[in-house]
């Protein structure tokens, strides 16, 4: 008898889950009824740099749908690319112009870098991937106190060179620009192990062989962005602030005193210079470098926010992190300090408030 009711009782209880289990899945389509996921409208045609792309080719618009459903539904990264094309693009497309070079290449820093000053795995840096030997071939100056892969202008200049470079090779901007990726002597072999001369129909590495559709992908989604979905207001773009220039052929001992003396915070400085890696600009051969700085008004709505921290005997970063209410990783950061470096007397410590 008790065994009767514990297997009605247990039978009971596997209905009461089974519907309220129902009534949960009900409950989740009803509350998410109005919730779509809708495939890419591919564009009829679309071209590189003059360059129409064969969709009709087996294939191609595949490999165009893959990039562009990536890019749009990533929507957070790819709302932050449409940002920043609006701070950095005129810069870009200024030099592209300049140097004969399409204006489509400005997507292949987007590609790159996600235009940022990032540095890959293989040690490329900037928001135009150079590595260290390559940029010193394009005359871009790399050593511990400046790094000019991270000028946005000089890098820009030294890749339009590359660019150019590989136009002359290979005959068109498609395979130009796929050499960028994979380099022009690993494209040349291919193209002479696989008997074909265009990049649609040649079989690549795998992140070479996405990289075109990649390069097309954002082009598409940020000239008609509205199309995919992204709302965007004009408040809602990145701007660089107005800026000027200043010509240096001196050492700068001291960039935080430096920009003090401008009225300016070393912050400031560093960020509208991120090439200048440390603290000192010591130019013993008298070279010529352009700083930017802002313009007027916009020193006239910054207050001055760094501090130059003068070292007792014995003190630690702990102590002077605590005493200006910043973290220890930060002080490193800006000093470019390693963590089992101790601090001398009367060394200058920077602190940015």
């Amino acid at each position: 008898m008790k065994s009767m009711l514990n297997n009605k009782l247990k039978i009971y209880i596997l209905y009461f889950f089974l519907f309220t289990g129902v009534n949960n899945l009900f409950a989740q389509f009803e509350q998410n009824e109005d919730y779509r996921i809708f495939a890419i409208n591919l564009p009829d045609k679309i071209n590189f740099s003059g360059e129409n792309v064969p969709l009709e080719k087996i294939g191609i618009k595949e490999r165009l749908d893959k990039e562009l459903l990536i890019n749009t539904y990533w929507q957070s990264k790819t709302i932050l690319l449409i940002k920043r094309a609006k701070k950095y693009f005129p810069t870009i497309e200024k030099i592209l112009k300049e140097q004969n070079i399409p204006d489509d290449f400005k997507y292949l820093a987007v590609a790159e870098s996600g235009l940022e000053n990032v540095t890959s795995p293989s040690g490329a840096k900037g928001f135009w991937q150079f590595l260290k030997n390559t940029g010193i071939e394009y005359e871009l100056e790399i050593n511990s106190e400046v790094d000019e892969r991270y000028h946005l202008e000089k890098s820009t200049k030294a890749a339009c060179q590359y660019i150019q470079h590989a136009y002359s090779k290979f005959g068109n901007w498609t395979l130009a620009a796929a050499s960028y990726n994979m380099g022009k002597n690993g494209l040349q072999k291919a193209i002479d192990v696989q008997k074909v001369n265009n990049y649609y129909d040649l079989m690549l590495n795998s992140e070479t062989y996405r990289y075109i559709f990649r390069i097309l992908a954002i082009k598409e989604i940020i000239e008609n962005y509205e199309e995919y979905g992204f709302i965007i207001s004009p408040n809602d773009y990145y701007r660089f602030p107005q800026t000027k220039q200043i010509k240096i052929d001196t050492i700068i001992e001291n960039i935080a005193v430096f920009s003090i003396d401008l009225n300016l915070n070393y912050k400031i400085i560093k960020n509208l210079n991120p090439w200048i890696l440390g603290n000192t600009l010591t130019n013993n051969k008298n070279k010529e470098y352009v700083i930017k700085i802002p313009s007027k008004n916009y020193i006239k709505f910054n207050t001055q926010d760094t501090i130059i921290h003068i070292c007792d005997t014995k003190e630690s970063l702990f102590e002077i992190a605590r005493k200006y209410n910043v973290d220890i990783e930060e002080i490193l950061s800006w000093n470019k300090l390693l963590p089992s470096k101790k601090l001398k007397k009367n060394q200058n410590i920077i602190i940015v408030k």
